[in-house]
């Protein structure tokens, strides 16, 4: 067990010691070569490229270089991502046999390694992070110490702040002063609700119990969606930090991180925090010598989405099967085991620390007046750069898309962007210009959800997409309602017999109608947004829906049922490129002449379009 003086004292010493970690200016002869150890990279070999860089130092016998395991820098289309510290250097796609040219040129040489360097959008080499067009407009709050820190040591994490918040709290604060200050620095929920923090903090402090209990809520269960299991896998000592810190607050000794099993990375880690934590004494009986007792247990979710709302979440916890209960009671009456109970995600325990060690007005100073700090998004879809990114509230989605993603690729254009998941709407190219906050987006026919972010060009279906979201919501409703289990499923028929060109105009009335009913009667949050893709959809793309249901087309030739490529005579230069991309050899003709689509042959892939030069080729 360690007191209070003990971690100063780590703080201080690794402090020194990790300085180049993030300063570029450090007076060291050491180096540190980081290798993002994410889900995503560990996909593509990091794993193995961490190992062979330790094995070739080891071999050479080459001291003063530490290779250090860290989670995500969030520019995942680049990954595997290596950084070298302190000057910075950014490498890109590496791969496990790149380790001795970057050992020999880099380290011993002193020389960068031109061809691993990390080439923006514009396809100007950036020597270092900073550089990088996607990274000049974000600001890593939740996100700060990830791809800065080995997430699998305590002291690395303690050598930045850690657990200084928890130190100043239980020296300095009252639990009330604590939720004062969660309440003035203005935090929501980010996972999805928006409800502030503070208020819900303290009507669980206030709710008559003996027993309390704190729940991180980590089942992620969006489509596309990964920043809470990023904040896991890349900064787990934060999330606990602030449960603990939620449990003075409130008044409870015990917690329950909920994560889903798919999960696998996210759970070694925090499992791992844990038991660091328990080890140190900062869980357990008397924390930091104080009268205070916590300790915190993971559960694993099956991944039933369902199970990402906060009752049903509750109910998979207690061992039932994850349904939703009826509300009131509010979890902060009537929660676990029918105990008051206080329930937030991932990313709204991440800021907690800060705000405790930076201050309401800081973080209050950032974002819009109603929607305070940061949020991160995954972004994802046709968009340059795939990853994970923290802004500022209130930055438009142009900025998102163009400045920070690079912009859509094979310049296509865009045509929408899905935030929210299957609970939330699509924004048109005409609000591109939207400040993202949870008020903005709701205007608009969207929500903030849990933040991944979809983005579409202009050879995407909206109704195609509006029955992939619908196809996620049925297979995944627990079935405890009938607006939900019922009207889901209609709902998905209708948008199917469009897709098969089997419609007529009376589906959208219906589609809209059955969208009315399951909003007003679903017993929860997940069934009462089900339908927002499909109206949202069909709100600023009608003319796609009257397309499938009165013509029978689909402009995109996304729905194959109702596609008919063909190739337009005058565009058509007799290049013959389509003919030889072809894959069934539909198209015929001879060289320099206008060519043409046998349609009994053709099976619609669209090959043809990405292929022509000349944009000759539609329906």
């Amino acid at each position: 067990m360690k007191t209070i003086e003990e971690i100063c004292k780590i703080r201080e010493d690794k402090r020194k010691e990790l300085d180049l970690r993030v300063n570029t200016q450090s007076d060291t002869r050491e180096k540190h070569i980081l290798v993002c150890h994410g889900t995503g990279c560990t996909s593509s070999e990091s794993p193995k490229i961490l190992e062979n860089f330790r094995k070739i130092l080891k071999e050479k016998n080459i001291e003063n270089v530490r290779v250090i395991m860290t989670g995500c820098f969030g520019l995942c289309a680049k990954g595997p991502i290596v950084i070298i510290r302190p000057e910075d250097t950014f490498y890109a796609m590496v791969k496990p046999e790149d380790c001795e040219e970057i050992i020999n040129t880099h380290i011993i040489e002193g020389k960068r390694v031109d061809r691993l360097l990390c080439k923006d959008i514009d396809g100007k080499i950036v020597q270092s992070l900073d550089e990088l067009n996607f990274y000049k407009k974000q600001k890593r709050i939740a996100l700060k110490n990830c791809g800065v820190i080995n997430p699998e040591d305590i002291d690395e994490y303690i050598a930045f702040d850690g657990y200084k918040a928890l130190e100043k709290v239980l020296k300095d604060m009252t639990p009330d002063e604590v939720i004062d200050e969660i309440k003035k620095s203005g935090l929501r929920g980010r996972g999805g609700a928006g409800f502030p923090t503070g208020n819900k903090w303290e009507l669980t402090k206030a709710a008559v119990g003996e027993q309390k209990y704190v729940v991180c809520n980590a089942d992620e269960g969006d489509p596309g969606a990964f920043m809470d299991r990023s904040i896991l896998e890349g900064d787990p000592h934060s999330v606990l930090e602030s449960m603990i810190i939620a449990g003075y607050a409130i008044g409870a000794d015990k917690g329950y991180i909920y994560v889903r099993a798919e999960y696998p990375i996210a759970v070694h880690r925090f499992q791992i925090a844990i038991d660091e934590a328990r080890e140190y004494g900062i869980l357990g009986k008397n924390i930091f010598g104080s009268s205070m007792s916590f300790d915190v247990e993971i559960r694993l979710g099956a991944g039933a989405f369902v199970c990402g709302e906060e009752t049903a979440l509750l109910e998979s916890i207690e061992g039932k099967r994850g349904q939703p209960r009826v509300k009131p009671p509010y979890p902060a009456q009537c929660g676990l085991w029918g105990k008051p109970t206080l329930i937030n995600n991932v990313e709204t325990f991440a800021n907690i620390t800060r705000i405790i060690l930076n201050g309401a007005e800081w973080y209050s100073s950032i974002g819009t007046e109603k929607s305070k700090g940061t949020k991160v998004f995954a972004l994802g879809g046709n968009v340059n750069n795939i990853g994970l990114v923290e802004v500022p509230m209130g930055t438009t989605l142009r900025e998102i898309v163009y400045d920070i993603g690079g912009g859509i690729p094979n310049r296509r254009e865009f045509k929408a962007a899905q935030t929210g998941g299957p609970s939330g709407g699509c924004i048109p190219k005409e609000h591109l210009d939207t400040p993202i906050d949870y008020e903005s987006l709701k205007e608009i026919g969207s929500m903030m959800g849990s933040g991944g972010m979809i983005i579409m060009d202009d050879t995407k279906c909206m109704v195609s997409l509006a029955k992939f979201y619908l196809e996620f919501t049925v297979s995944e409703s627990c079935g405890k309602c009938t607006p939900c289990r019922i009207g889901t499923k209609r709902m998905l028929e209708i948008l199917q017999k469009l897709c098969d060109g089997k419609g007529e105009e009376m589906d959208i009335y219906r589609l809209e109608k059955l969208a009315l009913n399951i909003q007003r009667a679903s017993i929860c949050g997940l069934g009462q947004s089900a339908p927002n893709p499909v109206i949202s959809a069909m709100k600023y793309f009608r003319e796609e829906f009257k397309e499938h249901a009165i013509d029978k087309t689909c402009r995109t030739l996304e729905c194959k049922a109702i596609s008919k490529i063909i190739i337009n005579e005058e565009k058509c230069k007799g290049c013959g490129l389509c003919q030889r991309a072809c894959p069934v050899n539909a198209i015929e003709g001879k060289d320099r002449e206008k060519r043409v689509i046998n349609q009994d042959k053709c099976i619609k892939c669209g090959t043809c379009l990405t292929n022509c030069p000349f944009k000759a080729i539609g329906n």
